[in-house]
């Protein structure tokens, strides 16, 4: 059973990609993730919080805002490619969206 609050940052994943033909939506290990060419863009996770994969230098600057933090997964710390992006960070539609556009920008050059 998927968390309210995975399912409620799904939906508005879901509706700002607008059915775009070249990102996949999988659940994996309780949360929602969307995939572009078989790699994680962003996820759903629980709590709302979102999972943003971006490149590492871009990771390292983006550590340092507020809400963001290296994604933990199970009792292992990702590097700073994977965030951890807190729902207040994305608290409205635009927000979300910045967050959903660097990690396509980012997944060509990964």
């Amino acid at each position: 059973m998927v968390d309210a609050s995975v399912a409620e940052l799904a939906d508005r994943i879901r509706a700002l990609l607008g059915g775009t033909d070249d990102v996949e939506e999988r659940a994996m290990f309780g949360s929602r993730a969307f995939l572009s060419e078989g790699r994680i863009l962003v996820g759903a996770r629980k709590g709302g919080v979102l999972l943003v994969r971006v490149g590492a230098e871009r990771g390292a600057v983006l550590l340092t805002g507020q809400g963001v933090a290296r994604a933990v997964m199970g009792a292992r710390t990702m590097s700073e490619n994977w965030l951890d992006v807190a729902p207040e960070a994305i608290a409205d539609d635009r927000a979300l969206m910045e967050w959903i556009d660097l990690a396509r920008e980012d997944a060509g050059a990964a």
